[in-house]
């Protein structure tokens, strides 16, 4: 009795399964026997073991993090034909697709990774133009199991034949797509990588030069584009990218919270993924300014402005000053500082770093002058004398208190803080600036940093360089140690046997990170300010001002981007009209554009609405195409009055989920009745109810707009949609978002039209 295909590819499953597992135990293995090696009291010896022992680890988290979706399709290629009896097993014209590559012990490949060159024609093929594909097959998983089969049949004589490999099936097209997009929720973003669209992976394998900026409306996968994109150039490009990093941004706590399993299953565990309010060491912010102050803060003046704030704090005395010295007095005259003020800001550095040619051009010809006054005061000093005079003028409390008041060492919070704090400081640098927009800055020094004091910190840190200045001896021993490690690990290497399976960079790298005080590239890159990543990734990037694109070009210098987003819905008060108003300034026109047009999200008759609504408030938006039609119609329900919209937003919430228990649901509301409606919502629903980035993992979460940006959910309820509109001179942006959450079902509560006029 012949075998049937469900039953023969779950039996291939399974075996892959088993090499998966086998995989496991053997780098198990190897991690446990390079922990216990004994390498005595050998710094060196004990480094290489812990590289290697990373390397190890690194790989059992990668092949952990793919484990029930491994495989999810498989491809019959015209090019080749059947070896032996079994004319599947063996069959060089079969390639298995998954998200992870996988070879038996003898090298030879039994599953192909997503990203491979010979693993494009699965998303690209089509009956038009097949790319040697003879059919196209999805496995449905449930767990480790394949469950159903979906294929696609492009060679006539197969289809003619009605079979793909021996037994009928049914030719179903697209319907692991739209199974995939009919999925109940989580509250997660899943990876796309058995459903990605031709047009999707065409972006995806882009080249990775310079920027590239993906627009497209809501619902178009422009996410899930560059979540995969950052996986695919870490896979074409590992040598430069793995060592460089990756950096992922978002919007928001919620959004990251949202997309952060997406690279882990798609074998991707090092990658650097913040939000905006994450981006300056140190601090974490999660609330931003009031719109009008994010807006000035945000601007590129504010550049002029930080410098002009550092520029201050050099300054030379109006008149000489007198510091006693061991019980002598010594006058410190104004242009001896000044000639030390001149050398140090034409040293070029930074400030603090230049703070160190200050202080010694000015000790030197201090140091001088009082050798001079202690010689005519009949004192006898000799040369020898010179550096011990000049440590006691370094060290005395009053000549300290000179020099930091000339060239004070500061840190960029304390720099902002003092900017924010002191209003005749502030006064004084923007003296042009009208009065009121000068207010918009000033705030106690104790108040929290927020969103967008983030790049202005940046920008203060980038100006004013380290606090504490390594010297040239240091520099030089630590290029002499990173010479020793190359060679240490290309002996290790060798002595290992792993030549071509990792390089003397990667094993070098691990070196100074061993011990105690182990750290990936990851963590390294996410703590260090002045860190440099390979590529870079932002997300619903509409939203971000001059100052946050300043700040990111720093972290990329060579502009290797991915840019994310969609015009149509930029709510900020000063959000650009066009992605050259955006980019141009920091990027100089060096950027491509591609559109995505298929909207895979929002149900037609949502999306349809949203769009009117966009247009009818002349919002630039890209016209797309849902695929499905939704099986619910729009739901509208009435407040009498504002103060009864909480109780009704609990009505509709209901409503919906006697529709349905399962999945997620979002409440998004205008700001001002977040409150309220998440109080009532939590007196009607308990501990189901949450919001934020916590929120989403509960059943009903309550947000913003701004904070539902990039997320998606089952079913929307949208709590007075006119004062959404009425928030902000953006809010028919914001509407436009909150309106194509939905992947199922969209309730609108009003507020009647009698008791709103």
């Amino acid at each position: 009795m012949a075998v049937n295909e469900l039953d023969r590819e779950r039996a291939h499953v399974a075996a892959l399964y088993a090499r998966l597992d086998d995989m496991r135990l053997d780098e198990a293995t190897r991690l446990a026997a390079v922990r216990a090696q004994g390498v005595g009291g050998n710094h060196q010896m004990r480094s290489e073991r812990d590289a290697f022992a990373r390397l190890h680890e690194d790989r059992l988290l990668q092949l952990r993090e793919v484990d029930e979706r491994l495989v999810f399709g498989r491809l019959r290629l015209a090019d080749a034909g059947p070896r032996g009896d079994d004319p599947h097993s063996d069959d060089d014209s079969i390639r298995y697709i998954g998200r992870l590559g996988l070879r038996d012990e003898n090298q030879q490949s039994l599953l192909l990774d997503w990203r491979a060159p010979q693993a494009s024609a699965f998303y690209q093929a089509t009956a038009a133009t097949p790319l040697g594909v003879l059919a196209r097959r999805h496995l449905i998983m449930r767990e480790r199991e394949v469950i159903r089969l979906e294929d696609e049949v492009f060679d006539a004589r197969l289809l003619a034949a009605g079979s793909t490999g021996g037994q009928e099936n049914e030719v179903q097209g697209e319907g692991a797509l739209l199974a995939a997009l009919s999925l109940e929720r989580t509250g997660r973003m899943h990876d796309i990588v058995a459903t990605i669209q031709a047009e999707q992976d065409r972006i995806i394998r882009s080249e990775m030069r310079g920027a590239l900026v993906v627009q497209g409306g809501p619902g178009t996968g422009k996410t899930a584009v560059a979540l995969h994109r950052a996986a695919y150039l870490l896979y074409t490009h590992r040598d430069r990218l793995g060592r460089a990093g990756v950096l992922i941004v978002g919007p928001s706590d919620a959004f990251m919270s949202y997309i952060e399993s997406v690279l882990p299953s798609l074998g991707e565990t090092g990658v650097v993924m913040q939000s905006l309010g994450e981006l300056f060491p140190g601090v974490t912010a999660t609330t931003d300014d009031a719109p009008a102050v994010a807006a000035l803060k945000g601007s590129a003046e504010m550049a002029g402005l930080i410098a002009r704030a550092v520029k201050s704090r050099q300054r030379v005395p109006a008149k000489p000053e007198t510091v006693v010295v061991n019980g002598d007095r010594l006058v410190v005259q104004p242009a001896i500082l000044a000639q030390a003020v001149a050398k140090a800001q034409a040293s070029g550095k930074t400030h603090n770093e230049a703070r160190v040619v200050f202080v010694s051009q000015a000790l030197d010809r201090l140091t001088e002058q009082f050798v001079r006054q202690l010689r005519q005061a009949g004192r006898a000093i000799d040369d020898s004398d010179m550096s011990l005079l000049r440590e006691d003028l370094r060290t005395s409390y009053d000549m300290r208190v000179v020099l930091n008041t000339a060239w004070m060492p500061l840190t960029a919070e304390k720099l902002v803080q003092d900017l924010y704090a002191r209003p005749q400081w502030l006064a004084e640098l923007t003296h042009r600036w009208p009065a009121r927009q000068r207010a918009l800055l000033q705030r106690p020094r104790e108040a929290p940093f927020t969103i967008s004091d983030v790049p202005l910190l940046d920008e203060a840190a980038e100006i004013l360089g380290p606090m504490a200045v390594e010297s040239d001896a240091g520099r030089h021993e630590r290029d002499a140690q990173r010479r020793r490690d190359l060679e240490n690990a290309t002996q290790a290497i060798r002595n290992a046997g792993v030549e071509g399976i990792v390089s003397a960079e990667q094993l070098a790298d691990n070196f100074s990170d061993s011990g105690d005080d182990a750290s990936t590239t990851a963590d390294r890159a996410r703590s260090d300010r002045t860190w440099t990543f390979g590529h870079v990734v932002v997300d619903e990037a509409q939203e971000l001002s001059p100052m946050q694109w300043r700040l990111l070009v720093r972290r990329s210098p060579m502009r290797s981007f991915t840019i994310v987003g969609d015009i149509a819905q930029a709510s900020s008060l000063d959000a650009p009209s066009s992605w050259h108003a955006a980019l141009d300034e920091q990027f100089s026109g060096r950027w491509e554009l591609e559109e995505l047009t298929v909207n895979y999200r929002t149900p037609a008759q949502i999306a349809r609405e949203a769009e009117r609504i966009a247009r009818q408030h002349g919002l630039p938006i890209t016209a797309t195409k849902s695929v499905r039609e939704g099986e619910w119609a729009i739901a509208t329900s009435f407040a009498d009055d504002a103060a009864s919209l909480p109780a009704s937003v609990v009505r509709a919430v209901r409503d919906d989920r006697a529709i349905s228990t399962a999945g997620t649901l979002a409440v998004i509301a205008p700001v001002h009745l977040l409150e309220p409606v998440m109080t009532r919502l939590t007196d009607a629903f308990g501990a189901d109810v949450g919001t934020g980035s916590r929120g989403l993992e509960r059943p009903i979460t309550v947000l913003t707009a701004h904070d539902a940006k990039g997320l998606e959910f089952d079913a929307v309820v949208l709590a007075d949609p006119d004062a959404l509109l009425a928030e902000s001179p953006r809010g028919a942006a914001a509407l436009y978002v909150a309106m194509t959450r939905p992947t199922q079902r969209l309730t609108l509560v009003r507020v009647a039209a009698s008791e709103r006029a």
